[in-house]
């Protein structure tokens, strides 16, 4: 069944909506509200309604919990704990707290996660790596709940405000550093395909080659996945071959350091035999022997950012128009790189 939207206006009260769905309107409140008492065909129908009406909670409605949602699609590094740094700096400062979950690896949370937040009624949503489906963006949308993606996994689209960094910027300048030094066979282990960030580090990486006339050789790049476990079984693939890099680039710290440990196994010294760029600037990065060379990401301004900008556009009276906010990243040179052995 169709709703019979009125000619004169995409949206409609509770009243209209709970009519058009044959219930009450405490029915949909209840639906609007998160509360578990409502049967499952009903709350779908209802939810229906409220997609196909577009209906916005008025903010004046819309009672919040003193509360932040942080949604990691992994939770389970020290990258993860400068994010949380971030978005808690922001929220203590403004009287709140910070719900934490995670998506067990998926780029979009469960539907039960939406419910769950829906129930809760956050001053906002800050979702990490990770994005929303069509229902999921809905549903917050009605209940006038504000969402920011930060380092968005794919293209998060032109109405969705998201905070990055200039991730190929990052690639580029990793690879120029290695360029520079002299090294001519520069290897790369990039994180997985499917994530924005992760494609712009390698492009940046190309881009360097190619502007200093160098081949982009594709058997010295590696596909991995931002784990530390990916950098040693890469780092070996790339360490063992007959004609080896005298550089790597990887996607960021966690696998630089599996890097370093295939080296090690391998008996190659670093910088003098292999040089190593890892891109974040983890804490971890500095205390490292050799301290590791780095793109700095900020991590945590980055976070802070993401979760001011959900708290404006929980203040602001009409919808908040989209923003795509980029922070700078810049090289940090420590130990682990040099100019290529003689010979």
């Amino acid at each position: 069944m169709t709703p019979s939207k009125p000619a004169e206006t995409q949206t409609a009260t509770l009243a209209e909506i709970a009519r058009e769905a044959g219930v009450s309107a405490p029915t949909v409140s209840k639906v609007l509200n998160g509360r578990a008492d409502v049967a499952p065909a009903t709350r779908t129908r209802v939810e229906e309604l409220l997609r196909a009406y577009g209906y916005r909670r008025r903010r004046a409605e819309a009672s919040r919990s003193p509360l932040i949602d942080l949604v990691f699609h992994e939770l389970e590094s020290a990258w993860a704990m400068e994010v949380i740094r971030g978005v808690e700096n922001v929220a203590r400062d403004a009287g709140l707290s910070v719900v934490l979950s995670e998506s067990a690896g998926r780029l979009t949370p469960g539907r039960t996660w939406a419910d769950q937040v829906a129930a809760r009624r956050p001053h906002g949503v800050v979702l990490v790596l990770s994005g929303l489906d069509e229902s999921q963006r809905a549903l917050l949308l009605s209940r006038s709940i504000p969402f920011v993606v930060m380092d968005p996994a794919g293209d998060p689209g032109p109405d969705v405000p998201s905070i990055g960094a200039t991730n190929w910027q990052g690639g580029l300048a990793a690879t120029r550093h290695l360029v520079e030094l002299g090294h001519r066979r520069i290897g790369a282990i990039s994180g997985p395909s499917r994530m924005m960030c992760s494609r712009a580090r390698v492009d940046g990486y190309r881009a360097a080659l190619e502007t200093a006339g160098l081949p982009v050789d594709l058997g010295l790049v590696k596909a991995g996945d931002f784990h530390h476990d990916a950098g040693y079984r890469l780092g070996l693939e790339l360490l063992r071959m007959p004609d080896r890099p005298t550089a790597v680039f990887t996607g960021n710290d966690l696998q630089a350091l599996g890097l370093y440990e295939a080296a090690r196994e391998l008996g190659l010294r670093i910088p003098e035999d292999v040089s190593i760029v890892g891109f974040d600037d983890l804490p971890v990065a500095r205390w490292v022997g050799p301290p590791l060379t780095t793109v700095r990401q900020p991590l945590t301004e980055m976070a802070e950012a993401a979760a001011r900008l959900v708290l404006e556009m929980g203040r602001a009276q009409d919808a908040t128009t989209a923003t795509r906010v980029e922070l700078a990243t810049s090289l940090v040179v420590r130990s682990s790189t040099a100019p290529p052995a003689s010979g």
